[in-house]
């Protein structure tokens, strides 16, 4: 395996193991369990340690969702949100309401304050990318930051209801409504 594989297997190991156990769940042993990886590549790879990989794993975990965001630039408002919604019940679905969001695992066990932040940056720039795709797709510019930042903070709690119900309806509940509200929105 070529040395940029193997890191980005970890990196990849461990978005999938903060989004299903949590920050606490997301070990070099647990990252090298789900990846084949070798004990002495956590080191090679990793040379700052654990908060190495989590931001690493924070980066991937980013971007991915803003190049899934991106996909829909363009389109009508009420179908970014839906979009949007799209991508976590997809991630949902996958893991039979497993997995949650790897961005927010981070933010509710951090003690690191780098990291913290770090996941705060994710957290705004999605807001600012949503805003500006809201406002793109006919929305009136002075509510898109409002729209998106309750889009992101309903969604994130949908999938948490989601997965400790081990129901769907509480994501079926708030994409009805965010879904609905952009339209009146955008009317």
């Amino acid at each position: 395996m070529a040395k940029g594989e193997a890191r980005s297997r970890m990196v990849a190991g461990a978005v999938r193991l903060l989004a299903e156990k949590g920050l606490e769940g997301t070990s070099f042993a647990e990252v090298l369990a789900v990846t084949g990886g070798s004990r002495g590549s956590t080191y090679h790879h990793f040379p700052g340690g654990k908060n190495e990989l989590i931001d690493a794993a924070l980066d991937l975990a980013g971007a991915h969702a803003s190049a899934a965001l991106e996909a829909v630039r363009g389109r009508p408002a009420s179908e970014v949100i839906a979009e949007f919604l799209a991508l976590w019940r997809h991630l949902l679905a996958a893991t039979e309401l497993r997995a949650g969001c790897a961005v927010l695992a981070v933010t509710v066990a951090a003690d690191e304050p780098d990291l913290l932040a770090h996941a705060g940056r994710i957290f705004h720039d999605w807001r600012d990318q949503l805003a500006s795709l809201l406002v793109e797709g006919g929305l009136e510019p002075g509510r898109a930051p409002e729209l998106a930042a309750l889009t992101i903070a309903a969604t994130e709690g949908a999938v948490a209801l989601a997965r400790a119900e081990k129901s769907w309806e509480p994501f079926d509940l708030v994409e009805s409504f965010l879904v609905a509200e952009t339209r009146r929105a955008s009317s």
